[in-house]
């Protein structure tokens, strides 16, 4: 059985009052359509325990990597912090196509959303050294970032300031990714007026992307 995870990187879990999970939502019955089987798992980031980056991870990681230390001589912050680090990328792994909702807020994702990403950056886990670079070792994975935008980033002035879609598929294509498709809904804010027509056309693109994706084969 194949399984698709809903990650969604906004403060309010009800989608009634989240543009971009009312879209994803349009996504997700799409796929299911076409896919009924597939897995679905929701990591809605707010509620999670994420463990970020500091001194613990960075010395605990060290440490193993390079520093000549075993798990065991791992402080107890470090190892269990470590832990949590590799569970959430395990759990990530497991599954086929993946779904990112994001706002843009000040240029950028939500700070959670680069949290939940630097625990998928694991050497020879995700990724591993060659002697021509890095390579990711997440190949095979389909996935789509819906995000939601109040401005207009596609064209104009603020096309270079935009930092949320574009880290994402950097991160995603780093990791060995290989079909990565960003839905936009944007211009809310300027338009306010036009919000809804915004959103309908939004959630006409993201079933497109979910019969396209269904369609794909994965090959883990």
């Amino acid at each position: 059985m194949s399984k698709l995870i809903y990650i969604t990187a906004n403060p309010k879990s009800d989608s009634k009052l989240s543009k971009g999970m009312q879209i994803g939502e349009v996504f997700l019955e799409e796929f299911k359509s076409i896919q009924p089987d597939v897995e679905i798992e929701h990591m809605h980031l707010y509620d999670m325990d994420i463990p970020e980056i500091d001194m613990d991870l960075l010395y605990g990681r060290a440490k193993l990597s390079f520093m000549g230390y075993t798990k065991e001589q791992l402080s107890e912050a470090e190892r269990t912090k470590l832990e949590k680090m590799h569970a959430l990328a395990d759990r990530f792994i497991a599954a086929d196509y993946y779904v990112f909702v994001t706002p843009i807020w000040n240029l950028g994702a939500p700070a959670i959303l680069k949290s939940f990403m630097d625990c998928l950056f694991i050497a020879e886990k995700t990724f591993t050294n060659t002697a021509d670079g890095p390579k990711g070792l997440l190949t095979g994975r389909k996935a789509i970032h819906i995000q939601t935008r109040g401005g207009i980033y596609s064209s104009g002035p603020m096309v270079e300031f935009e930092m949320g879609d574009r880290y994402l598929m950097k991160a995603l294509k780093f990791l060995g990714f290989d079909l990565i498709e960003t839905v936009v809904a944007e211009g809310m804010d300027h338009y306010p007026k036009k919000a809804p027509e915004i959103i309908a056309k939004a959630k006409e693109q993201a079933a497109e992307a979910a019969r396209e994706m269904a369609k794909q084969t994965v090959t883990l």
